[in-house]
């Protein structure tokens, strides 16, 4: 079963858009195997829009890749990225034309899903733009899951229609692994926070097999590339990736992986958060409102094993305590039991809880922990 879990990886888009080659592709790729990104359990490297020329082959009919960007065609490129033990994504679009206007997959599904095949592609991302009037987005959606089933190849399916058509109503049954719920993000706080907020009452709809995508993260951008905008702090990436794993969503890296250095590196291969998004039962988190004003929530997430994961977010612009009273999430003060919390971040014991929890967090920060119920 392809996606027991969220899928994890790279793609090009977020600080690469158009500007791709077969030598940033596979330069990030090595990047990815020296930094120790497939250990903590990323896989994928995918190639986003603008890898094709403007017009199909006239006589096959055929997407064919840009010599220029790519002149040992995909198949090296693949067999490249197999050697270093990683999986092969590629994009194409669910229009006639793709969102950057090149050839798009409509009424050639099942030919293109053979091309893809035919690369050894492992991963399609497959967008939404140019679609004919006349065309029913969930039908396009369930055409090419069939054409990848049916291509000789196992293929992850990544739906990408924007959340449009009350997407995560249906598109588990068109055979896709994982759906954008959301617009495009950008590399400042505004924009991930909307998106996040955004999502809060359908991240039900997620399950092992299918997945909401919130987005490829944007952590370790600071304002570089096609979506940078503004950039954003450590804080703010913290806050992102946080809450991304608290949501089991996909975790998709955007950033120039051989820029990638430091905190933020320890942060995308933190294990705790990485354990948390991938937990084989997936199951989305009871979110709290925490009143006094301000954007703050918590989030309490089941996991397996008999844990929990507890995590306070200040998405305001100032300095907060985060507050939540344990009731919220079905622990009563007369239960005799008390929740004992572990900082992700270091590990550290952070104490004992019956029945509220009020903790000083900066300004679009977080604090995430890993709790199991003790007796009081």
């Amino acid at each position: 079963m392809l996606a027991k879990t969220p899928p994890m990886g790279w793609n090009s888009w977020n600080t690469f858009g158009s500007d791709i080659n077969e030598d940033v592709i596979l330069e990030n790729a090595e990047a990815f195997v020296r930094l120790g990104l497939p250990e903590a359990g990323y896989e994928y490297i995918v190639i986003d829009d603008c890898w094709s020329m403007k017009e199909r082959d006239a006589k096959t009919g055929r997407i064919v890749p840009d010599p220029k960007k790519f002149p040992h065609g995909m198949k090296y490129v693949s067999d490249r990225i197999h050697e270093k033990g990683l999986k092969f994504g590629m994009y194409s679009c669910a229009g006639v034309r793709t969102c950057a206007d090149y050839p798009g997959s409509f009424d050639h599904e099942f030919l293109d899903a053979k091309t893809f095949a035919e690369y050894g592609c492992d991963y399609l991302k497959y967008d939404f733009c140019y679609m004919p009037e006349t065309a029913n987005g969930e039908l396009m959606y369930r055409r090419m899951g069939l054409a990848l089933k049916s291509s000789g190849r196992e293929i992850l399916f990544s739906a990408c229609n924007w959340g449009s058509d009350e997407v995560h109503k249906w598109i588990r049954s068109t055979g896709a692994h994982m759906y954008r719920s959301t617009g495009d993000i950008h590399d400042n706080f505004e924009s991930m926070k909307k998106i996040a907020l955004s999502q809060e009452k359908l991240l039900g709809y997620s399950a092992p097999g299918c997945f909401n995508d919130t987005d490829m993260l944007t952590v370790g951008m600071f304002g570089k590339g096609l979506v940078g905008t503004t950039g954003c702090t450590e804080a703010d990436y913290r806050t992102q990736f946080g809450l991304w794993c608290m949501f089991s969503a996909p975790l998709i890296l955007g950033c120039d992986v051989r820029k990638l250095s430091g905190e933020m590196l320890a942060l995308v291969k933190n294990k705790d958060l990485i354990r948390i998004d991938q937990d084989e039962e997936a199951r989305p988190p009871i979110e709290s409102h925490t009143g006094w004003g301000g954007d703050k929530r918590v989030y309490f997430k089941h996991l397996s094993g008999g844990e929990y994961a507890l995590g306070f977010f200040n998405l305001s612009d100032s300095d907060q305590r985060v507050q939540t009273n344990l009731t919220n999430f079905g622990l009563s003060a007369s239960s005799g039991l008390a929740l004992s919390l572990r900082d992700v971040a270091d590990g550290a014991h952070f104490g004992k809880f019956t029945d509220y929890i009020s903790i000083h967090i900066p300004a679009h920060d977080c604090r995430i922990f890993i709790c199991n119920l003790e007796n009081a």
